[in-house]
């Protein structure tokens, strides 16, 4: 008998678009940025770019890297992607001390809050673990292996978080799915046990993020998708307490023939206190969302207009002190242009929470000569290659394009589906 699975995501080209990521170290002595296989760090405590050491030869990575992620104490950076490839680099001495082998194209990865674990999920909807226990970084080891921790049957995940507290990983699916699982004591065992799921989105969920203060240390999980809604939830229940339309309260719902179509949430980032930083899809801006967790609402602070130039955020990246909100905008794989990939980067400043002795400040775009590294920095993140304002416009429709062809599920008519049954070529036969 046939295994009639299907392998999501397997069956694009092997130069598909990727956007450009940014990622930013806890204490924000440093910052990394991926575009295609190119992955970018800078110090900024020591004023000087970084060069990756990866003994296994060659580049750090041969294909589109897709997530990229600090760990919370700084001592861990991991990078993986379509190449099937998971790295484990040192953050102190950019050293890869890991090279983890997945089955398929990599989606998402995090690690634990007391870093001895790195979890990353693959396009098949399977979470994998990697026990980091004896990985001191002073030696690499190249064949470490990973273990299944749970899965969503045939569902691309797009987001994996850790509590704050550490207690559970939460996963988002494509299928509009937010799984809350407890996570294991001993997770190469697995995960069985599911506390809950957050159910309300009405498209894909493309990004989470948890927010916490000092009178709710446990934490409030917000997630954004592809209906162009935040949602906050009580995730160890899976509750919806609200609902934030940002596409809406920004004037950006596109028409689509007939019809309006929603802008993606892209992605969200947790601030100071009880802002959140939203970027959306074909929007010049960010929109600033305030958290009031006694009242357990979502409501619009500010949105902040990235003037001067076609800057649409690709990804966002932030640290728990400093109050700066860093973007990127960019994409690998760009058809039909001479600078096929490419970057930049800005930075927004005044974003700690309103108290009287900040009300007067309002957040800012800095100027180039403002952000912190400046030049140096700069060049190392974008390249030394000026870009026109088009690049940029292409690269976000390109962006928009292969986000909707991976995450959107596409609908064929009965008879449709029968032909695709008898021609498909992923069918695994019985050994």
């Amino acid at each position: 008998m046939e295994d009639t699975q299907i392998e999501e995501g397997e069956s694009h080209g092997d130069n598909e678009v990727a956007p450009a990521l940014i990622a930013i170290h806890p204490t924000q002595s440093s910052v990394a940025v991926a575009v295609g296989s190119d992955l970018r760090v800078f110090d900024i405590q020591g004023d000087c770019a970084v060069s990756l050491v990866d003994d296994s030869g060659g580049r750090s990575h041969k294909d589109s890297i897709r997530a990229i992620r600090y760990g919370a104490n700084g001592k861990l950076f991991v990078s993986a992607g379509d190449d099937k490839l998971l790295k484990i680099w040192s953050a102190e001495s950019w050293h890869c001390i890991a090279t983890v082998c997945s089955e398929k194209r990599v989606s998402a990865v995090t690690i634990s809050n007391d870093g001895l674990h790195v979890c990353f999920a693959d396009k098949f909807g399977v979470v994998w673990v990697v026990d980091l226990h004896g990985l001191d970084g002073s030696q690499a080891v190249h064949n470490k292996k990973a273990a299944p921790l749970l899965a969503h049957y045939c569902s691309i995940i797009t987001s994996l978080e850790f509590s704050p507290d550490g207690k559970y990983i939460v996963s988002a699916d494509r299928d509009f799915k937010i799984r809350v699982t407890v996570f294991p004591n001993k997770p190469l065992d697995g995960a069985h046990e599911i506390q809950s799921f957050c159910l309300g989105h009405t498209e894909f969920v493309s990004c989470l993020a948890f927010i916490c203060t000092p009178d709710y240390p446990q934490g409030f999980l917000v997630s954004g998708g592809g209906d162009s809604t935040v949602r906050l939830w009580d995730f160890t229940s899976g509750s919806l307490l609200d609902t934030c339309e940002v596409g809406v309260k920004a004037g950006h719902l596109e028409s689509n023939g007939s019809e309006l179509a929603h802008s993606t949430v892209t992605d969200l980032c947790a601030l100071s206190g009880s802002l959140v930083a939203v970027a959306v899809q074909s929007l010049q801006a960010i929109v600033l969302l305030s958290c009031d967790l006694s009242t357990q609402t979502l409501s619009v602070a500010k949105l902040v207009s990235i003037k001067g130039e076609c800057f649409i955020p690709t990804s966002l990246g932030s640290c728990t002190a400093g109050g700066l909100l860093w973007m990127v905008t960019g994409v690998s794989n760009l058809p039909g242009f001479d600078y096929p990939s490419f970057s930049r980067v800005k930075v927004i400043s005044s974003l700690e929470e309103s108290t009287p002795d900040t009300s007067d400040r309002k957040p800012i775009v800095l100027e180039d000569n403002q952000i912190p590294g400046r030049e140096k920095l700069l060049e190392k993140l974008q390249g030394s290659v000026s870009i026109e304002g088009k690049f940029f416009l292409a690269a976000a429709e390109s962006v928009k394009k292969a986000m909707s062809n991976l995450l959107i599920k596409k609908h064929y008519p009965t008879e449709n589906r029968d032909f695709r049954k008898r021609t498909r070529n992923d069918r695994k036969t019985k050994r």
